[in-house]
């Protein structure tokens, strides 16, 4: 293995790599703290190597052994966004290939930046207290002391221990449950996942939790308030899993479960393994906004069966993945939905792109990130504008049919192992050896290396977008005189899908007058709405008009949830409506311990209150 380094962890890859993580954790809720060890099955990579460098934040360590031998440690410098190196000395030095267990008795800050502790008052049940972690990029450290790079996988089994009138779930398949022998007011819960793994993907959550069967391998988890909604919301989980092993081979992971998360969860979905977190912003109750479980379930083979090396190359993941979940929408409905959810990525692309600057060499589809916190650099640049290269890609070599056979074979050309971005266009020559000529012609470099909009702008079937794109228009230059001619039979035959769409290019146009707002709020009762990407879009149109009677109702969206799709841009237009702006940070600085950790920072940030 060539010794090279991920600028985003501290362990040095070409001395060790981890086999097995054993863990045992237990969970104290009152402390908000998991008191645990850690039994990391070491394997060398080159002769004579004695010193095991992993990743940590925040972690108070109290004892190393290796093999059962007490050994020397110690906490380097801690750095901004990376943590603190844990230097391990092996009292014996290993050759290559021999392994070794090395266990690290250790608890975890209540500040740990992978853990959000939520009190029973926010729980929708109101009763008990509810733990859950989020471990991607780098925050897996913060929870347990491991190579925290996604170039290194390993399997891992785990036992934890909560109070017993709770469940606790992990991103593995449920191995049994045991009583707590230390503890008779505590039971144990076992899991093991068998699959070689990242260390992102390690997640678990604790609360009191219900499920329900949404297939022969998958459960809906949450707490009871919603568990009967999701389950219909997610009914077709089965459909898309059986359709995504049609274009991709078989789902290695046995089981499928989703977990209904509280709202503060940051993100849309979590792929994590055999547990798919997912935001319940998408309870829109009409199925509407299904499309994130298939790009969830795109990644068990497009992230975590194949992984990008390093945070530089987070479009391997991605791209591929959104790639992945349109060809699933195409194989369930058919190409003209496919289009019309590749419209709307890419007008998500040109924002981002606007958000960050267009010179910003964070939107460059490889960006160096040797001093940048991964987090830092989450947008939808390598989602998009790693889509939009495969599909240029696929337009050039044959259409979807002939590019999916690349897709699947590279797939299970890298298996189990973590790639780069040149490993990818090598792997593409190969396969397509025959129309070398054809990939010489695509501008790599402008692709990969570039800043701002990609190099070539794909032509989309805009027939589903056509009625969007009307509609807009005719907002976007309507007159006083005019207004009266809208109705609200004019959204009468059109999807949630294209009611997102219209409502995403009138963001593209200069803002509305107020007068149109107004008039649009009388027509449609958008305000009526919970579609969440529906209200979110309309939200942000009248804070751009100025309509300051759409204050408290962003005020309420970015509190009652934290899904950061939605709260970063609100926050944004609160601040830019300069009467909204003493509110909005007033706001934000009372629901911030409610906040998750990387929610609040980020947030902070758009605030200009760091």
């Amino acid at each position: 293995m060539a010794d090279w380094r991920d600028s985003s962890s501290f362990t040095t890859v070409a001395e060790f790599t981890t086999r097995h993580l054993a863990l045992s954790l237990r969970v104290d809720f009152q402390a908000c703290q998991i008191t645990a060890r850690a039994a990391l099955t070491i394997e060398a990579l080159r002769d004579g190597s004695s010193d095991l460098i992993l990743d940590t934040r925040d972690l108070k360590i109290l004892q190393a052994t290796a093999n059962g031998q007490d050994v020397k440690f110690s906490l380097g410098d801690k750095h901004s966004f990376k943590g603190t190196p844990l230097t391990i000395t092996l009292p014996f030095k290993l050759l290559r290939g021999q392994q070794a267990v090395v266990e690290v008795s250790y608890e975890t800050s209540p500040e740990a930046s992978a853990l959000q502790w939520l009190t029973a008052e926010q729980t929708a049940g109101k009763k008990h207290p509810y733990l859950f972690s989020q471990c991607q990029a780098i925050h897996c450290r913060s929870m347990v002391p491991c190579q925290d790079t996604p170039s290194v996988k390993s399997t891992y089994s785990a036992r934890v221990s909560v109070p017993k009138e709770l469940v606790a779930l992990m991103s593995a398949n449920r191995d049994g449950e045991l009583a707590d022998d230390q503890d008779e007011s505590r039971k144990i819960f076992c899991f093991r996942q068998m699959v070689p793994m990242p260390s992102y993907l390690i997640a678990l959550v604790v609360g009191s939790l219900e499920s329900r069967a949404i297939g022969p391998r998958s459960r809906v988890w949450s707490e009871k308030e919603v568990v009967d909604a999701a389950a219909y919301e997610f009914e077709e989980t089965e459909k898309m899993l059986k359709t995504a092993e049609d274009l991709m081979g078989p789902y290695v992971w046995g089981q499928y479960d989703l977990l209904i998360l509280p709202p503060s969860f940051p993100y849309g979905g979590m792929e994590n393994p055999c547990l798919t977190f997912v935001t319940p912003t998408l309870l829109a109750g009409d199925r509407s906004l299904s499309n994130v479980i298939a790009h969830e379930i795109s990644h068990s083979w497009t992230g975590n069966l194949v992984t990008n090396k390093t945070w530089e190359h987070f479009w391997l993941n991605e791209g591929h993945t959104v790639y992945l979940e349109r060809m699933i929408g195409r194989s369930m409905f058919d190409e003209k939905f496919r289009q019309f959810a590749a419209i709307g990525g890419w007008k998500d692309l040109v924002e981002a792109i606007e958000t960050f600057g267009p010179t910003n060499p964070l939107t460059s589809l490889v960006p160096r990130l040797c001093d940048t916190d991964p987090d830092d650099a989450f947008s939808s640049v390598p989602y998009e504008k790693g889509f939009a290269l495969l599909y240029h890609l696929e337009e050039l070599l044959g259409g979807p049919d002939i590019f999916m056979g690349f897709l699947k074979a590279y797939t299970q050309i890298f298996a189990y192992s973590s790639v780069t971005t040149e490993d990818w266009k090598k792997c593409l020559y190969s396969y397509f050896n025959n129309k070398t000529e054809i990939l010489n012609q695509v501008d790599w470099n402008a692709w990969f290396h570039s800043p701002g909009i990609p190099p070539f702008t794909p032509h989309y079937d805009i027939s589903m977008a056509d009625a969007c794109m009307t509609l807009c228009k005719r907002w976007s230059i309507a007159t006083d005189a005019e207004l009266d001619c809208f109705r609200e039979a004019d959204l009468k035959e059109m999807s949630s899908q294209q009611i997102i769409e219209f409502l995403a290019l009138l963001l593209l146009e200069p803002p509305l007058r107020l007068n149109n707002v107004k008039r649009m709020q009388e027509a449609y009762k958008l305000n009526n709405i919970k579609n969440a990407e529906i209200k979110f879009r309309w939200l942000r149109l009248c804070l751009r008009a100025h309509w300051e009677k759409a204050i408290p109702l962003a005020l309420d969206m970015v509190t009652v949830q934290g899904r950061m799709k939605f709260t970063r841009p609100l926050y944004r237009d609160l601040y830019n409506f300069e009467k909204a702006r003493p509110q909005a940070i007033e706001t934000f600085m009372k629901n911030k311990p409610c906040m998750h950790p990387i929610t609040a920072t980020l947030v902070a940030k758009d605030l200009h209150l760091v």
